[in-house]
């Protein structure tokens, strides 16, 4: 995907869901979350989201086995292809180690959920000031505030120009391997979509009626950006965020995949085991299926919920 058309569509989603009431006199989000509540997408995507954390948060505390504990080892045979499947004792049978696979595809939910928050906490927040700044001094700032927005969004160009796995798989390289690498690294691929869609935004918002009146009377510009653009302009924001959520987890699984993620292959982490099971996927696929499923379905459950907000957010779909 080019730059210019990743542009675009982070544009896009800046002027759709840079609106204010509508004429019912309902605030934006109270008529979002009541189409929300009537999207089949959502529903699907809420609960797959909430069946997700409650496994991150509770499942280690449910295991029947220790995860890293190689109780079976006398029974698994990797250089023999002999492993051993689904059984009784065993839901999801065993790794090539010996160790309980339904035990440890519980605790790595948790590994999972906390790389993609943490590295989507980190893109937010960083994005957030830069397209701030830039928003800020686009919308109020005149014309030295209009160079100040030129040169921030050339760079954060140049970054959207990348590939994002590109780019996180050299920000991994340069930092070394280990899971805080991977939750910067994903982070930063995020920090330029934030900037743009809260610039955009902002940009969008700049015109509006409310900030004219402010400034008429008087109103200092930096509260006039603080209490009222950047509050009316992070809708956008909040839809990126859960969709990026999604990408956050697949990026991350793709990093350990790549032998970028946690040194300590005995942690559990969905990423981490489905690079560990390539080796074996001729003799025992199910060891990749599993985390595998669990990447896609999680990812799926993120990326529904965003998409249906988005839509709930769009003034042309809202009647």
């Amino acid at each position: 995907m080019s730059v210019a058309t990743k542009t675009d569509k982070i544009q896009r989603l800046a002027e759709l869901t840079a609106t204010k009431e509508t004429s019912a006199g309902a605030s934006l989000w109270r008529e979002a979350f009541r189409r929300l509540k009537s999207s089949k997408m959502a529903i699907i995507g809420a609960v797959i989201i909430a069946v997700f954390v409650v496994i991150a948060i509770v499942g280690p505390y449910l295991t029947p086995y220790a995860p890293t504990a190689q109780t079976w080892r006398g029974e698994v045979f990797p250089n023999q292809g002999k492993f051993v499947g689904p059984r009784g004792e065993n839901w999801f049978g065993l790794d090539h180690l010996g160790r309980d696979m339904f035990s440890r595809m519980l605790v790595g939910a948790r590994q999972t959920l906390l790389v993609g928050v943490v590295s989507t906490l980190i893109g937010l927040v960083a994005g957030f000031l830069i397209g701030g700044l830039s928003g800020a001094a686009a919308t109020l700032g005149g014309e030295a505030g209009k160079r100040v927005d030129s040169v921030i969004m050339r760079f954060i160009d140049m970054m959207l120009a990348l590939p994002s796995l590109l780019l996180a798989v050299s920000v991994a390289a340069v930092m070394g391997q280990s899971l805080t690498t991977v939750m910067i690294a994903v982070g930063v691929v995020q920090v330029p979509v934030f900037a743009r869609l809260l610039r955009g935004s902002m940009l969008a918002q700049g015109g509006a009626d409310y900030v004219l009146a402010a400034q008429s009377l008087g109103v200092r510009k930096r509260r006039i950006v603080t209490s009222q653009i950047i509050p009316n302009s992070l809708s956008p924001v909040i839809v990126q965020a859960t969709l990026s959520l999604a990408t956050a987890i697949i990026e991350a699984a793709a990093l350990s995949y790549l032998g970028l993620g946690n040194p300590d292959p005995a942690i559990p982490e969905w990423g981490v085991m489905l690079a560990q099971a390539q080796r074996f996927f001729d003799n025992a696929p199910m060891m990749a299926v599993y985390p595998a499923v669990g990447i896609i379905i999680t990812a799926l459950g993120f990326t529904l919920l965003g998409e249906a907000m988005r839509e709930a957010l769009d003034p042309k779909l809202r009647g």
